[in-house]
């Protein structure tokens, strides 16, 4: 079986290439890691234009 790569993870959540994988010092573990903490750019900004006008309050017609 294969092992996962951080460099496959980070084209999957839709992050420019070495935006992780670059960065020095850190293990293949490491990365892992932080990809799978981080947040998928496309689906935050899905929840902020769909819940931002929820949180919004009415407003009225001067």
């Amino acid at each position: 079986m294969g092992r996962l790569s951080p460099t496959f993870v980070e084209w999957l959540m839709g992050l420019p290439a070495g935006h992780v994988t670059t960065v020095p010092g850190l293990s293949r573990s490491a990365q892992l890691k932080a990809l799978g903490n981080g947040v998928v750019p496309q689906q935050a900004t899905a929840a902020l234009h769909f819940l931002t006008p929820a949180a919004l309050p009415a407003r009225t017609a001067a």
